[in-house]
């Protein structure tokens, strides 16, 4: 369906506007070259959903920009066996001052369809949007979130066979975006192929067959999403692309601090099987080889496909941490285990502040697996337990059921 090979985009960077004139005319170089793109080769198939992640600056949206045709490589080849649409910038092909009828026709045309198939899904687009009457106002008056209503909608009927998604989604309400996901899986169900851009970790895992990994323009890796998820993470945490200082296994980070041994119980099983109801015990042994101020230790549990369950660390609790050159602690979580029963991962840092972006010491992911089998109380659906209660106010009845809160 698409494939790129070797492809390379080059950029000119000019310190000040004027230094274009002034090269132009002492044909003199003022300028440094910027490669966006380095090397670049892979292929989605049809029916693929490949998904993209990258830090800013990674070269994504110049890569999406290549696929759709708005700028041209500097070297090596793209091919494409279908027609290609999706949302770039927001609101890149609407005139602001027509309205959003009026932009029907134009975006339309512009992703390549005839005027006869725009009549004919006029009245599909504007009632996929949603927009009602403002359908005839200027899109200037438009919130962000009504123009990326429009413009999904104009693309998901334009009859892609690629389609490129960019961030625009995630300006639109709750709602909406589940229209589009739902959507979105209806598309690739057809066996059109989706190329995903985001930073929403759990949307990249659920929908997609692979990511890739951009950074400083290549790729630097090509997995499976869970996978491509946690390098992406690592990169975050400022490692090296190249592996970091100790095998994934052993997890990476700078290692002034360390996460020596793991124990995880439920209290009432005495095991990593434990049932929904139990409350869990998490034991930590961490280590520091320097002093160090503020220290989080943070958890995060996934479920059998990646996806985040539950996160929380330290810092968010309250308890700040502070570590003398070459002591070790044990600190332990407890939680009520309010999860449907499954299996799960658990994932640990060691990182200063609230978050591992500025300085991670050491994280480990998925460091050690458990299971949820059976359930202790009444039974519910879904991921979780959130202890509903339920109260007749005619009867002025009690609660049917009762259960203390989530921590």
């Amino acid at each position: 369906m698409l494939q790129v090979d070797n492809v390379c985009k080059e950029f000119k960077l000019y310190s000040r506007p004027w230094h274009r004139l002034k090269e132009i005319v002492l044909r003199r170089s003022f300028h440094r070259r910027h490669r966006a793109l380095d090397h670049l080769s892979f292929s989605v198939a049809s029916g693929e959903t490949l998904g993209i992640l990258g830090r800013n600056g990674a070269g994504k949206s110049t890569l999406l920009k290549l696929l759709n045709g708005v700028l041209l490589p500097d070297h090596g080849q793209i091919r494409v066996n279908g027609r290609v649409t999706g949302l770039l910038e927001l609101g890149t092909g609407f005139d602001p001052n027509l309205s959003g009828a009026q932009n029907i026709v134009g975006n339309g045309l512009l992703l390549g369809m005839t005027r006869e198939q725009i009549e004919a899904r006029r009245e599909a687009i504007i009632a996929f949007s949603e927009l009602g009457p403002f359908i005839e106002e200027p899109i200037r008056t438009y919130s962000s979130g009504m123009t990326m209503r429009l413009a999904f909608a104009i693309a998901i009927h334009a009859d892609p066979d690629i389609f490129l998604i960019d961030e625009a989604l995630s300006v639109g309400d709750g709602h909406f975006q589940q229209k589009c996901m739902r959507r979105i899986k209806e598309f690739r169900a057809r066996g059109g192929s989706i190329i995903f851009v985001s930073h929403d970790l759990n949307a990249v895992k659920m929908i997609c067959d692979r990511a890739i990994v951009l950074s400083e323009g290549r790729i630097v890796a090509d997995d499976v999403p869970e996978n491509a998820v946690n390098l992406y993470n690592q990169l975050l945490a400022g490692e090296d692309e190249g592996g970091g200082e100790r095998p994934v296994s052993e997890g990476y980070g700078t290692l002034e601090a360390r996460i020596e041994q793991i124990t995880f119980a439920g209290e009432g099983s005495g095991s990593a099987i434990l049932a929904s109801g139990d409350t869990a015990q998490l034991d930590v042994d961490i280590s520091a080889r320097v002093a160090l101020e503020d220290v989080s230790l943070g958890l995060m549990i996934r479920d059998r496909f990646g996806q985040d369950i539950y996160g929380t660390n330290s810092h968010y609790l309250g308890y700040p941490l502070a570590l003398a050159a070459g002591e070790r602690r044990r600190l332990r979580y407890r939680f009520p285990m309010r999860l449907a029963p499954g299996k799960y991962t658990l994932t640990l840092a060691l990182h200063d502040g609230a978050d591992h972006t500025r300085r991670c010491f050491h994280w480990r992911d998925n460091a050690l697996s458990f299971e949820v089998a059976g359930i202790q109380r009444g039974f519910f659906g879904g991921v979780c337990d959130l202890s509903a209660t339920l109260e007749d106010l005619d009867l002025c009845s009690t609660s049917v059921r009762q259960q203390e809160p989530i921590c």
